[in-house]
């Protein structure tokens, strides 16, 4: 049986040896660490294995979510499981889709240098810097469908130099287009009151009953409206 090829990598500075085809998370369990903090989903969706690191030899910074990630040899490793991001408090139903709802709760979009370290910084390969510029414009719509993917892991808020909460801002946007700017699909409003009446009870609870193979039929298999 032919052995493993391992790679060397520094977690928070200490060297260790793993191998070469385990992701960032799992090489971090390999090596010891109980995961608490930073372990969501772990399969690229919840963002909460943000991942900063620099590869051997090179100066510039990467970003990356750790359950998706594989080591590389040479790796020097640091997770991001919080980012302090501005989270402003407001009533959705009060607010009203305007530019000026940009200016009074995020203000500091208006200060973006256009140095584009947000998009560099994005796990998802999205066009942040756009989708902000599209924010401080008020064209809501456009900022929801380009930010759409995010998974508010932080990391691009962690490299800007405007201190700028990008993740908070296109939920706002969302939030906005959702309420406001979307036509109303009648049908989801029925269903959302056939819920709260208690008639899709029965339903809920056959569903929950199910094996997960065959759930996971329904789900793939379900008809999506265009």
């Amino acid at each position: 049986m032919s052995e493993k090829e391992m790679a060397t990598i520094y977690l928070f500075g200490k060297k260790y040896d793993v191998p070469a085809e385990l992701t960032i998370m799992n090489a971090m369990e390999y090596a010891g660490y109980q995961l608490k903090r930073g372990c969501g989903c772990r399969n690229g969706f919840c963002g909460a294995c943000a991942t900063i690191y620099r590869m051997k030899g090179q100066n510039q910074l990467q970003t990356c979510l750790a359950c998706s990630k594989k080591v590389e040899d040479g790796m020097f490793i640091a997770t991001l499981p919080f980012f302090p991001l501005v989270k402003q408090v407001y009533d959705i139903n009060a607010v009203k889709p305007e530019q000026a709802v940009m200016m009074q709760l995020y203000p500091e979009i208006y200060a973006c240098v256009g140095c584009n370290a947000c998009t560099r910084a994005c796990t998802q390969d999205l066009s942040v810097m756009q989708y902000i510029a599209y924010a401080q414009r008020g064209e809501f719509d456009k900022c929801a469908d380009l930010s759409f993917d995010c998974v508010m892991c932080g990391c691009c808020s962690s490299r800007c130099p405007a201190g700028i909460s990008h993740p908070q801002v296109a939920e706002l946007a969302r939030r906005l287009n959702g309420k406001y700017i979307q036509p109303q699909s009648q049908h989801l409003i029925d269903r959302v009151n056939e819920i709260d009446e208690g008639k899709c009870q029965e339903m809920i609870e056959k569903l929950m009953n199910k094996p997960l193979a065959e759930i996971k039929e329904l789900y793939n298999t379900r008809d999506i409206e265009k």
